[in-house]
């Protein structure tokens, strides 16, 4: 089997639905579908066995589990293809042919360990964006501390899992963008990007409150990882750096803020050299 999709559900029967739907609706069938559903209590199982003959290949658990990852961590165990997908319930695949385009793209490129697309975010008032998040560009530790790698329209190679261990089950929101941490930043795994939109992201869920506790996370996490005396400069220079990133899309602008930085920078140099004549005369 070359890849499984893992689906993890509590109590979203309407959202399940949805992503049941887009999954049944794909032209190639020949993947594993494996749904992990803790103990839910407003009918999703009812839901999944009503769909249950349009999948070739489904592996279903209902039980109780210990949150998000706990649930991720087992689809990823009961897994038997060589990727995975996580696509969560109330997220939807982009299109019927967008699986079988991208395992396609995982031939034409050879398999890479990751292999990533588009995410169309879907917000509650209507509006699409089209989120190609790193687009191809080499993905750094600074772009990974502003940022993170989108996990709904990734394939990962299953056995990355035994290599960089799987989900840290003791975090809440910010646990995938840990792994990634773990297997690009420091483990150098090099992920390819395909301009396809493959998932269809709900927004719903997306609220002040995960903002905060993903901000906090992160920083737990970022001070497990790595020594104070790096942290300390992408504490200080990170922002900035992304200002010049943006501004260089605008070649007028970057070029206007480049002068006055060098008229600034010779006016301190020359200040400085008054100074210092001012002290031998």
């Amino acid at each position: 089997m070359k890849l499984s999709i893992i689906t993890i559900n509590r109590n979203n029967a309407v959202g399940l639905e949805k992503t049941l739907q887009s999954v049944a609706s794909q032209t190639f069938k020949e993947f594993e579908y494996v749904i992990i559903d803790g103990a839910s209590t407003d009918g999703s199982v009812e839901v999944i066995k009503k769909y249950e003959a349009q999948f070739a290949h489904l592996r279903l658990v209902s039980e109780p589990d210990s949150g998000i990852y706990n649930a991720m961590n087992k689809g990823i165990r009961m897994a038997t293809g060589d990727y995975i997908q996580i696509l969560n319930s109330a997220d939807c695949l982009a299109a019927p042919d967008v699986t079988e385009r991208m395992l396609k793209a995982l031939e034409e490129r050879q398999n890479p360990s990751i292999l990533y697309g588009n995410m169309i975010k879907c917000f509650p008032d209507g509006r699409r964006m089209v989120d190609k998040c790193f687009a191809g560009q080499e993905i750094t530790m600074l772009g990974m501390y502003t940022g993170t790698l989108n996990h709904d329209p990734t394939y990962i190679r299953r056995d990355l899992f035994g290599k960089y261990g799987y989900y840290d089950e003791t975090l809440k929101i910010v646990s995938d963008w840990k792994w990634y941490l773990q297997a690009i930043v420091l483990g150098d795994e090099k992920p390819q990007y395909v301009d396809m939109d493959v998932t269809l992201f709900d927004m719903t869920g997306i609220s002040e409150t995960n903002k905060a506790l993903d901000k906090t996370e992160r920083k737990q996490v970022l001070e497990q990882l790595f020594p104070k005396t790096i942290l300390a400069d992408y504490e200080r220079y990170a922002f900035p750096i992304d200002q010049i990133k943006r501004l260089q899309r605008h070649p007028w602008a970057y070029k206007l803020v480049w002068f006055l930085e060098r008229c600034l920078f010779k006016i301190e140099k020359a200040k400085r050299g008054n100074a210092g004549t001012s002290k031998h005369e």
